[in-house]
This record gives C-alpha cells, structure tokens and sequence, in this order.
C-alpha cells in the first residue's frame, strides 16, 4: 500500500533548483543571480610540433592575452569516449552495398580493425570550450555575499531579466567576447561562440552524459508549447 501511494506522488522538486542556470536564450546562459555567460567552442594545437621560434611566439601571444583581460576566464575541458556507432553502421551499409567481393572483405576487415582499435586504446575525444562571463557592477555592488548564495539555492529568487537589461548586459557581454575571439586568433586558436541550440546540448550532455547518448534533444525551434 505504501508504495503505490508513493508511486501516485508527484515529484514536486526539481533537479533544476540545484543548477545555477535560470534560462538560455540568444545564445546566451542567464546565472539565477543575474550574471551572464557566454561559451566558446576553441580548437586545439599540437604545441609540442611546433618549432621552438612557433612556440615562443604562442608562449608570448598568450602571455599578452593574460595581461590585457581585465574580467576572469574559465577553461573547460571535456573527456568523452569516442563514439563511432554512426561511422561504422556507415561502413556496415557500404559494405551492404558493394558488388566487388574482394572490396567488400576490405571493408569488413577494416570496420574490425576500427572496433578493435577503439576498444584496445579505449581513444577520448577532447573539447575545448572558454566561458565568458558578464557580472553588472550595480547588482554586484548591491548584493551582500550571503544573498547571492542564498539567492542559487532559492528557486523563488531567480532574476527575471528585463528585456532591456538584457539587451544592454548582453552587448556588454558580446564586447568580452570578440575581444576573446579575436586573442584566441592571435595565438593560433580558431573559435565559435554556442547558440542557443547548442548551449542546451552542451549543458544537457555534461549533466546527463548516458542519457544524452539514448535521447538526442530535438531543435528548439522544431518545439511547440501546447497551450
């Protein structure tokens, strides 16, 4: 009797209250204290190929890139095992599809050195993203620490944005953010600020990595609220 009443019970809390992130919208991550973030997707070079002169000339574009910020930074690293169930079904229908016997063995033989190798090396695939943040000075300067801790543990103290506050945090925001673009291009490092879209993927895989892999999120702008 006990558990089907609690299999009857709603679950009134949600996992959300303990996130910091009260909403994503123009490609951009609204903190529940009013804050702004922004997320660069950064590639990645190989320092140690370079030569020695290439390598002090990144040491030294860095170094400059370091002194000029006068806002803080956050490097994120991703680790995830390497997924290669859409290449191999590929391969597994271009074999499918072959006429030549012999082509077709190659190609069964080679889809298996893939999967051995991958399990064999147990190969990650790394991402690279920088967070960039936005704080409003007058909120800052107005808000007690503990109100701004209380504030991410308390659903009902989310910041509500107005659209024109908003509007003028985000230029602010968007500013930092072709100053870190154009840095990072300096050293060598190409980068591509998230949309909306693809901040609720990263956000989505990084809290739930084995679900993400079961259920892929549909386009944001494919969803219809039912009214």
């Amino acid at each position: 009797m006990k558990s089907n009443k609690l299999a009857g019970q709603k679950i009134k809390v949600s996992t959300q209250k303990y996130l910091d992130i009260a909403e994503i919208r123009n490609d951009t991550v609204v903190l529940k204290d009013g804050t702004l973030r922004a997320v660069l997707l950064v590639s990645s070079i190989n320092f140690a190929l370079k030569s020695e002169d290439e390598q002090e000339a990144i040491i030294s574009a860095y170094v400059s890139f370091l002194n000029y910020l006068d806002f803080s930074l956050q490097i994120v690293i991703q680790s995830r095992k390497l997924n290669i169930d859409p290449y191999l079904q590929s391969l597994k229908e271009q074999e499918a599809k072959q006429t030549n016997e012999l082509l077709r063995a190659q190609i069964a033989d080679y889809r298996n050195f893939i999967v051995q190798l991958v399990e064999l090396g147990d190969i990650m695939s790394k991402q690279f993203y920088v967070v960039v943040p936005y704080s409003p000075v007058s909120q800052q300067g107005q808000k007690k620490f503990w109100d701004r801790v209380m504030a991410i543990f308390s659903a009902g103290k989310i910041v509500k944005l107005k659209q024109e506050k908003f509007a003028k945090y985000k230029d602010m925001l968007d500013k930092r953010v072709e100053f870190v673009m154009s840095s990072l291009a300096s050293i060598g490092l190409n980068s591509v600020r998230l949309d909306t879209q693809s901040l609720i993927e990263l956000y989505y895989n990084t809290y739930n990595p084995d679900t993400y892999e079961q259920e892929k999120l549909h386009n944001i702008e494919e969803l219809r609220i039912a009214k």
